[in-house]
């Protein structure tokens, strides 16, 4: 059966639970660091990417990660705009993985805010 533009079966605007045989829809966006064993849950993405995974309420509350690995969770709030939350979590990661700069030594456009294990949450000198 085709859509209504005649070119396949019409697509729902909104994403589902990437779960087998869930159709609820989707809330959060869980991404895996594999380097450093992590799993990253946060607010649902701006856009799908390929190797993410848009989840429920529910199974993003059960969500358990593998022994000796850690789960990130991002804080949620409905209904506040967010960027892309998946490419700031990339530049963090970028960020983490230059050289650190000497002590005293400005660190650019943003500050630290937070440091779990060697990843780090920034503010940008724009949010203040």
């Amino acid at each position: 059966m085709c859509g209504p533009t005649g070119y396949g079966p019409s697509v729902s605007p909104v994403r589902s639970c990437s779960r087998t045989a869930c159709r609820q829809p989707a809330v959060f966006t869980l991404t895996y660091v594999y380097a450093d064993s992590t799993a990253v849950l946060g607010p649902l993405a701006t856009y799908v990417e390929p190797h993410c995974y848009d989840l429920c309420a529910e199974h993003a509350e059960r969500l358990t990660a593998p022994r000796g690995w850690e789960v990130v969770r991002l804080p949620y709030e409905p209904g506040a705009p967010s960027g892309d939350d998946l490419e700031a979590l990339a530049n963090a990661v970028r960020e983490a993985a230059r050289p650190a700069p000497a002590p005293g030594e400005p660190t650019g456009q943003a500050v630290e805010v937070g440091r779990r294990g060697h990843l780090r949450v920034l503010k940008s000198n724009r949010d203040r």
